[in-house]
């Protein structure tokens, strides 16, 4: 929880106790008391406190993540609470600027005519290069109740943060103005209008220091209790706190992990080199050709694996069952002359859904392929850690999921240095299919990649993020924790609803929008869900909903090669869609959410989804391809020589399905000009992210 410390030692005009704000002010107590600006981010999930007494040093700013200035003032001008000096001294101000430089948030609120009310705010706001000018904005065109004083600025829109989100207006009350130093990172916030006096004045800024973050006004009535629900001051507050507080988070962001275990550990290293050395010698069905390859140091290359996983045994106890398989299953290997591998014995003993608990660490060595990553059954080994807290366990009592298997890489051989995020047992090389009980998803790999492309495409695009988006962005442990969740929902859809995946798709061979549609209703399907989830209360629900977004529009769309890419056509579905209905813009080569839209119009796409699928039960097989492929094209263009888009005269009707399914083209609905241009300028950041994790 981010906290926040109010000053109250400093003679402050605002009182957070609204007792101490009638004695202020009998008459009027709301024109003394910051209760409803407490109450305001308490209802979001931030903790206030406040300082009552002292100086303002390291050990008060311990554990505080943003400080709070409020405007302070003799007796001679404003009624006040009367406790201290309202001057902060000079420890006091080199402690708040190490607080900040060290990544904490800074809000002050200081007034027009700041000198005379005898604090030093405005020296305070100069260590951030930010000066509080004798001046007072006045706008009778732009004003509220025809009070010239009471302006309505105009917001500042080409920002990288969103200080504007779900706002149309604020009223400043009898505003002074600020001037910002050429050499400081700053935005501007707030501007007067062009019809005020001074015109297009700096009114609000938020300032970069080092490794914090500043915002400065020049009026303290806009979150006082008798303004605060005037307009929407009261969402402009929470939007400059969510900044502050995210000044922590990216900061955090930029250390390093310390490794685990594995970097050091001495059998681990001797299983992962001895993998490595067998993997040029394997086939691709894991065999191994004796004829081009040295029996002997294929043998002590396998004893080298063995002796590990003896030596590693210890860690993992209870694996005992499993470990003394596998070890079995190796040496039959051997026993066998290296012929394909089988490991359909200890794949039936690999069972970590039966022990589904946080903070379990598991060794699998198998001959696999990875999906999205190595085609071939070559052995490889892992090292995994369950991300199972407690908060997930009481979900997946809800969202029953009993195969759903969150994890976290501590070690593992090449094919995961790839692209690949999950570990299924239907990867596993086994003499016949076996029963499947459990499904592993990299939680820390998803999230780790979606943080990375998300940074560079809002750096790209000129997006600027509301501070939810921020923070899920920078915060790897949140960013996991939401796809966790986001996983587990998701998961369990494929099998709900109208015609689900299982057994209708699975195992057939069908156009690839067909799965491509699948997926997206199911990431449509927990989007909508998240709303069941915030009536609950549920904190991750509003950080799902970005992370849907952002990763179904950024990274999918042009991650891996466009042969019938399923997953990147469901987020070229999505933009489509958003474009059409206004809910996104692609603007002055800026992209921008209407986000008061944003979730009208995904629950709008996943109703048309599922009216799709629902209709689908009275159709023939070929009939719901091409009114699957018409909604398709009702937003994605189809490629211009594509036989499937000159429509069903086209196509060979009486034959086989899959004469049908071959006249697909491997690009049928190419990227637009957005994601081509996209595609070029994001490549690398997408490659980079092979092998990605926390």
């Amino acid at each position: 929880m981010t906290k926040i410390l109010v000053d109250q030692s400093h003679n402050q005009a605002w009182a957070l106790d609204l007792d101490v704000a009638a004695r202020m002010n009998p008459a009027n107590p709301a024109d003394a008391s910051y209760q409803q600006f407490a109450q305001s981010l308490e209802g979001v999930g931030f903790e206030v406190v406040a300082h009552n007494a002292g100086l303002i040093d390291d050990s008060v700013l311990a554990g505080i993540d943003v400080l709070v200035v409020p405007h302070a003032s003799t007796s001679d001008w404003e009624k006040t609470i009367g406790a201290g000096s309202p001057l902060l001294e000079a420890s006091e101000i080199a402690a708040i600027e190490k607080f900040v430089a060290t990544g904490g948030g800074l809000m002050l609120f200081g007034e027009t005519e700041q000198p005379k009310y005898g604090n030093n705010l405005g020296e305070l706001a100069q260590k951030f290069g930010v000066t509080i000018a004798n001046a007072t904005v006045q706008d009778p065109e732009n004003c509220y109740n025809d009070v010239a004083t009471w302006v309505l600025p105009d917001f500042e829109r080409h920002v990288e943060s969103d200080f504007s989100y779900r706002l149309e207006t604020v009223c400043l009350y009898r505003a002074g103005i600020l001037e910002v130093s050429p050499s400081v990172t700053a935005e501007v916030i707030l501007r007067s209008s062009e019809t005020a006096s001074p015109a297009l004045a700096t009114l609000a800024v938020a300032v970069k220091h080092d490794a914090g973050r500043v915002v400065v006004l020049a009026d303290s009535d806009i979150f006082g209790d008798d303004s605060i629900k005037d307009f929407d001051n009261r969402q402009f507050l929470l939007n400059i706190a969510g900044w502050l507080a995210n000044s922590r988070i990216v900061a955090n962001a930029a250390s390093s992990k310390p490794a685990n275990w594995t970097a050091t550990d001495a059998q681990w290293l001797k299983l992962q080199a001895a993998v490595e050395a067998l993997r040029p010698m394997q086939e691709k069905d894991g065999s191994i050709n004796l004829e081009t390859n040295n029996e002997a140091e294929v043998s002590k290359l396998v004893d080298d694996v063995l002796s590990s996983i003896d030596g590693l045994s210890p860690k993992f106890t209870h694996q005992a069952d499993y470990l003394a398989q596998v070890k079995v299953d190796i040496e039959n290997w051997r026993k066998g002359g290296y012929k394909v591998p089988d490991y359909y014995d200890s794949l039936q003993l690999f069972r970590p859904d039966l022990n589904r608990k946080d903070g379990v660490e598991t060794l699998a060595v198998f001959s696999m392929y990875t999906q999205n990553g190595n085609p071939n059954r070559n052995l490889e080994a892992l090292v995994i850690n369950t991300f199972w807290p407690d908060w997930l366990a009481a979900k997946e009592q809800k969202y029953n999921n009993p195969a759903f298997i969150p994890i976290e890489f501590l070690g593992f051989t090449s094919a995961y240095d790839t692209n690949s995020a999950v570990f299924f047992p239907e990867t596993v090389a086994t003499r016949e299919v076996a029963t499947y009980y459990w499904g592993g998803i990299f939680c820390d790999r998803e999230a780790a990649r979606f943080r990375k492309v998300s940074q560079a495409a809002k750096e790209l695009l000129y997006l600027p993020l509301p501070a939810d988006a921020e923070r899920l962005v920078n915060d790897q442990k949140l960013a996991q924790e939401t796809f966790v969740l986001w996983d587990l929902i998701h998961d369990r859809t494929h099998s709900r609803g109208d015609l689900p995946f299982d057994p209708f798709m699975i195992k057939q061979r069908m156009p690839f929008w067909m799965y491509a549609l699948e997926e997206l209703r199911c990431d449509l399907s927990t989007f909508r869900e998240t709303l069941v989830l915030d009536a609950e209360g549920d904190r991750l629900a509003k950080y799902m909903r970005y992370a849907i977004l952002f990763d179904r529009l950024f990274r999918f769309p042009i991650t891996g090669n466009r042969v019938r890419n399923y997953d990147g056509l469901g987020g070229q579905i999505i933009f489509a869609h958003l474009h059409k209905t206004g809910a996104l813009q692609w603007t002055d080569n800026r992209l921008a959410f209407d986000w008061d839209k944003v979730t009208e119009a995904v629950v709008e796409l996943c109703e048309q989804v599922e009216a799709l699928y629902h209709e689908g039960i009275n159709r023939s097989r070929l009939a719901q391809w091409i009114a699957a492929y018409e909604f398709v094209t009702g937003l994605v263009q189809p490629h211009p020589a594509s036989t499937w888009a000159k429509g069903v005269d086209h196509l060979p009707t009486d034959g086989e399905l899959k004469e049908l399914v071959n006249l697909i083209m491997d690009d049928e609905f190419p990227l637009n000009v957005f994601y081509d241009t996209l595609n070029r300028k994001l490549a690398d950041v997408i490659a980079s992210t092979k092998g990605i994790t926390a």
